[in-house]
């Protein structure tokens, strides 16, 4: 297994480098990503890389991929991301790449919750709604809501956080027609999702997709989905006691980091979550990278 923190594709031009994938232009019409291991946490890249991380996300999204088709055209060429790069640069991008059709990207980050966690419980807490929809009172954190609702974001700039917005803002970014098709797909992924990864014990509490627009303006599903960067899971284990305590559930994801960062003093001072980030320890990296294995793992057993 390579691990890669940062790709160097020469052989193609590198069209932009996000927290995990490194985005290069494969002709007019399509761009190779490449998943690193490269792991953010508060919006910071590690310098320490994750191994098997970037091959992990690439196998779960293919998986939820090949499932999900029905509901949603997705941005898969269906051509071997090895066939466009040169030979010597192949072991950087094999089993951790996708060769995709290029998209006009819509600037809205369509977020699905199922369950009341994160910043969807701070918000509840406060005004007992998130992103305008209201919701019943009495929620405790990680109870599970009525329903999915739609609680978009809009897509910040490199560096700064995603903004919460209304359904409204997302009409009038995009207008009414695509915002209805964008919040009901997303809504139609998540429950078929959800219903998935219930069955291999896994709860999705809450998830956030990417869509764009292809040459005839169909919807088209791009980027990751479904993976634990975007995406935050639960074992089915636990989840009662944690509910019952008012805690967060396990999660399979970088919360080993963020916990480890959280309490960690540099020259007796905590991390002001600016770069450049403390140098993770071996046990945490490993930690984090058994609990994407463990994902990756129980849901396509």
């Amino acid at each position: 297994m390579t691990t890669v923190h940062t790709s160097s594709i020469k052989s193609l031009p590198l069209l932009a480098r996000g927290k995990v994938r490194d985005n290069y232009a494969v002709g007019d019409d399509r761009i190779l990503m490449v998943a690193s291991d490269r792991l953010s946490a508060f919006d910071v890249i590690m310098g320490e890389p994750i191994p098997g991380k970037g091959e992990i996300l690439t196998q779960m999204a293919l998986w939820w991929f090949d499932r999900l088709g029905s509901l949603c055209p997705n941005h898969l060429t269906g051509d071997a991301p090895e066939s466009v790069v040169a030979p010597d640069e192949v072991e950087q991008v094999r089993g951790r790449s996708m060769l995709v059709k290029r998209l006009k990207p819509i600037p809205v980050e369509a977020v699905v919750r199922g369950y009341l966690a994160g910043s969807g419980w701070k918000e509840y807490s406060e005004n007992q709604a998130i992103c305008g929809v209201s919701l019943p009172s009495g929620l405790r954190n990680a109870a599970q809501l009525p329903r999915p609702i739609f609680t978009p974001a809009a897509k910040a700039a490199a560096g700064a956080h995603d903004e919460n917005i209304s359904y409204d803002k997302v009409v009038e970014i995009v207008g009414p027609t695509l915002a209805q098709q964008i919040r009901d797909t997303s809504i139609a992924i998540y429950e078929a999702a959800a219903s998935i990864a219930l069955s291999k014990g896994m709860i999705i509490a809450d998830t956030k997709f990417e869509f764009g627009l292809d040459e005839s303006g169909a919807l088209i599903l791009m980027d990751e989905v479904l993976t634990p960067d975007s995406s935050r899971y639960w074992p089915i284990e636990g989840y009662e006691a944690a509910l019952d305590s008012g805690s967060n559930p396990p999660s399979y994801d970088k919360q080993f980091v963020r916990d480890w960062l959280e309490a960690t003093k540099i020259n007796g001072k905590r991390w002001d979550k600016t770069p450049p980030a403390p140098r993770l320890p071996a046990e945490v990296i490993e930690k984090t990278a058994a609990k994407y294995r463990e994902a990756l793992e129980r849901l396509t057993d």
